[in-house]
């Protein structure tokens, strides 16, 4: 394990789990690496004292209304994105619920963050502070845009690829190293082509991080978490509109941990090995193979977003080169790293490193177990494949294929102990053997049942080390 730390950051650690051991000729090497940053600082700083005047422009680093500009550098950015579609007036608490729940976001924000409100329809309106600016949040910004919500009122439609872009252009008028996006929405992105979607996440990708929320049961899971997926944040469903205000609270407080941005897993490989694929596993399941970043020779990039004190797991598969019993090499070689800012200077240390190896050995029982750490996530990736398939094939018809796949994920998720799918699992099927994974599909499911599974396929729990 190693450590590396910079002032005023996080500390981070990696470590790996694996069997380095492979057969005669064998060429894959599997590895878990737990990648953990802890005793960072308050992502905002010092709280800033309330303006004595009318106005929020008074305050030291605060918002200036005669420049558009916030003063100062504030670390961190937030900007909440409410659906405001003529579909959240049904019904019409849920609109209320709502704004609620921006409030109860909005007075999380810390002071010293910059933050703004934008409302969703057919097109993105900023509600506060307005005119492509961000507000620093103290007492008199919050209480500013908690008023401000009066106005967020359901009608028109759906084009969450304007609120995204509206949201980046915001967190472009703002030097903070942290940029981080709340998004709700309550129906499918029926204004915008998918393509456009895609196109807009992909412009997005590793300029903001953002969380997204669907309410009710009438949006798109696919959407919810396709936003989630490529900007790094976390998706749920809140079934129903009374939870946004603690839900809201939650992720907001979570994003205010946040310490240190742009953090990259940076995997070396030597000649002749290649990366099969990179996942993160805990605490969900991200295939990150394809958002690799070349980064030098045989060295590439793949993004971990924004991190506080937490720690996440991944799960690397790299190809080697086979070889001879007795011989040894280093698989990979992996490292935390930040971007140099603008390209300028020389690259920083590794906030942390670690090492994968190959050794070869004709001990069959040595060579063909496998590490622990590494079976229980395989096994955590085949569960969320397992209920995604089975959720599809019970939406096309094909019981025989969606009794199969939802039996088998009833039968991982309990040999995982993963407790909260096992239920989540259980209001679909009913569960007649876990062991032998053997169950018959419900005749009726609860659409809110049905979403909340989808949603949450991929979350996982950690190995009991």
């Amino acid at each position: 394990m190693a450590h590396f730390s910079t002032p005023d950051a996080p500390r981070f650690s990696v470590e790996v789990y694996q069997n380095e051991y492979l057969p005669e000729g064998g060429r894959e090497v599997n590895a878990i690496i737990t990648v953990t940053s802890a005793g960072g600082g308050a992502t905002a700083g010092p709280p800033i004292p309330a303006p004595a005047h009318g106005g929020y422009e008074d305050a030291p680093g605060g918002y200036d209304s005669a420049s558009g500009r916030s003063g100062g550098s504030p670390r961190a950015a937030v900007v909440i994105m409410v659906d405001c579609s003529g579909s959240m007036d049904y019904p019409p608490t849920k609109m209320r619920h709502a704004r609620d729940a921006t409030a109860a976001a909005i007075d999380t924000v810390r002071d010293g963050v910059a933050f703004s409100v934008v409302a969703g329809t057919h097109k993105a309106v900023e509600v506060f502070p307005g005119d492509g600016r961000l507000a620093i949040a103290d007492p008199l910004s919050r209480a500013q845009a908690k008023e401000a919500l009066r106005s967020l009122s359901p009608g028109g439609g759906t084009a969450i690829g304007a609120w995204l872009l509206q949201a980046d252009l915001l967190f472009d008028s703002t030097d903070a190293a942290i940029r981080h996006g709340i998004l709700l929405t309550d129906g499918r992105n029926e204004h915008e082509e998918p393509q456009r979607l895609r196109a807009v996440l992909d412009a997005c990708a590793g300029r903001f991080t953002c969380d997204a929320r669907g309410v009710g049961t009438d949006w798109e899971v696919e959407e919810v978490t396709g936003i989630a997926a490529a900007l790094l944040g976390t998706a749920d469903i809140v079934a129903d509109p009374a939870g946004l205000a603690a839900d809201f609270t939650g992720m907001m407080e979570t994003a205010m941990g946040k310490e240190i941005a742009d953090v990259g897993l940076r995997l070396w490989t030597p000649k002749g090995a290649e990366v099969a694929y990179v996942k993160q596993v805990a605490p969900t399941v991200e295939d990150l193979t394809a958002r690799r970043v070349e980064a030098g020779p045989r060295a590439g990039d793949y993004p971990t977003g924004s991190w506080g004190d937490e720690s996440r797991d991944y799960h690397l598969c790299v190809r080697v080169p086979a070889a001879e019993v007795g011989q040894e090499m280093l698989a990979a070689r992996i490292s935390l790293v930040q971007p140099v800012p603008d390209g300028v200077g020389s690259p920083p240390s590794p906030l942390a490193q670690g090492l994968v190896r190959a050794v070869w050995t004709d001990d069959l029982a040595v060579s063909t177990a496998m590490n622990p750490q590494v079976a229980h996530y395989t096994g955590q990736a085949e569960l969320a494949q397992a209920i995604k398939q089975g959720m599809n094939a019970r939406k096309s018809g094909d019981a025989e294929q969606a009794t199969a796949k939802l039996g088998r994920a009833v039968q991982l998720a309990a040999a995982s102990g993963n407790e909260d799918t096992a239920k989540l699992l259980a209001k679909v099927v009913d569960v007649l053997d876990v062991a032998a994974g053997t169950v018959r599909l419900k005749a009726k499911v609860a659409e809110a049942d049905e979403m909340t599974l989808e949603t949450r396929s991929t979350k996982t729990v950690r190995v009991k080390k």
